[in-house]
């Protein structure tokens, strides 16, 4: 009657689990539903919801003629929609990351940054500003941000199997040095206003996302960050060490090697378009661990869809806190950010 009981208990609790993320993924569904079109009508040009969804439904086709006009419509479609879009997909992309590289990683710490993939985009990126190829901006990030995944791999690997440890050391030192090459180039190359673009660049921005810098995050996003989302089974075998993955049957080496390789090439991309954009990829997946807890099936849909919340709103903010100038986003989320983290730490410290 007590093994019943347990076994009931256990039952209960496994509902109520259940319950509380789908309420959960409900509710952030629906706030980045509400958010996407909102953050479309926040503007110097005043703009309502209807005429956002008059446009959309006018270029899907739905409608044949459009009842806004011309210039309204281009603001909505040429430059609010796509960028709200990509903001999205960033802040989805860098939870998932973050969360997926917290769990191989066993660090609490890490976030999408651990490999060095932000210095290395960072380097190609200022290359090709200071080689006045700015519309190249976005492949020299993602090359940079490759070239510093395969070194980084590839000096773990030098030192044996690809540990957390091994990984995490080598990301420091190939970050190291690809910051160094981008203090270099700056030093000794740019004038004039180049300072300023680096500059907004290296604290991130989606100031020039366009429909193809959407096309190309939400892409990614599907092929590389879905597949990520269906595997938090296995990172759950990762939280408790290489021991207790390869007791659940999982070939820890080979998938070590597979996950870190898709979340760096995820965060390589992210990277190309937005620059580099801190504070996202570490406070988000610890925020909704206090909500649902640690399982990552659970863990990290829900930190794809606050992701995104949160970034659409923070580069809401960065675009019309100070019109007519911008703010770089990086700047936004690092002030949110920080004093989160802290909380979240303060929360943690209390339950424990």
């Amino acid at each position: 009657m007590v093994a019943a009981a347990g076994k009931a208990s256990a039952l209960t609790l496994t509902a109520l689990r259940r319950l509380k993320f789908r309420i959960w993924m409900l509710g952030l569904m629906l706030a980045l539903a509400a958010s996407l079109v909102v953050a479309v009508t926040i503007g110097p040009a005043a703009i309502g919801p209807g005429e956002v969804w008059a446009v959309i439904a006018h270029k899907l086709g739905l409608i044949a003629d459009s009842p806004v006009s011309r210039l309204r419509e281009g603001i909505v479609w040429e430059l609010r929609l796509p960028r709200v879009l990509a903001a999205a997909a960033v802040g989805a992309g860098l939870a998932i990351c973050g969360a997926t590289m917290q769990a191989l990683t066993r660090n609490p710490l890490a976030d999408p940054y651990l490999l060095g993939l932000s210095s290395g985009a960072s380097v190609g990126a200022v290359a090709m500003l200071l080689a006045g190829a700015t519309l190249l901006l976005p492949l020299g990030a993602f090359l940079g941000a490759l070239a510093a995944m395969a070194l980084t791999l590839g000096l773990a690997r030098a030192l044996g199997a690809i540990t957390a440890a091994r990984a995490i050391l080598a990301g420091l030192a190939v970050s190291a040095l690809a910051s160094a090459l981008t203090s270099f180039l700056i030093f000794s190359t740019a004038t004039g206003d180049s300072y300023r673009e680096i500059l907004a660049w290296l604290m991130g921005s989606l100031a020039g996302a366009r429909w193809g810098d959407a096309g190309l995050v939400l892409a990614a996003l599907a092929v590389i960050g879905g597949p990520l989302i269906m595997a938090g089974r296995v990172l759950d075998g990762f939280v408790f060490g290489d021991a207790a993955a390869g007791a659940l049957g999982i070939d820890v080496g080979r998938t070590r090697w597979l996950m870190l390789g898709a979340t760096a090439l995820l965060t390589g991309l992210l990277v190309a378009v937005s620059g580099a954009i801190g504070f996202v990829g570490l406070i988000l997946p610890h925020a909704v661990r206090l909500m649902v807890g640690g399982r990552h099936r659970h863990l990290l849909p829900l930190a794809a869809l606050a992701g995104a919340v949160f970034m659409v709103w923070a580069d809401t903010a960065a675009r019309t806190l100070f019109d007519p100038r911008e703010l770089p986003v990086g700047i936004v989320t690092a002030l949110f950010g920080a004093p989160a983290f802290f909380l979240i730490l303060l929360a943690n410290r209390r339950s424990t």
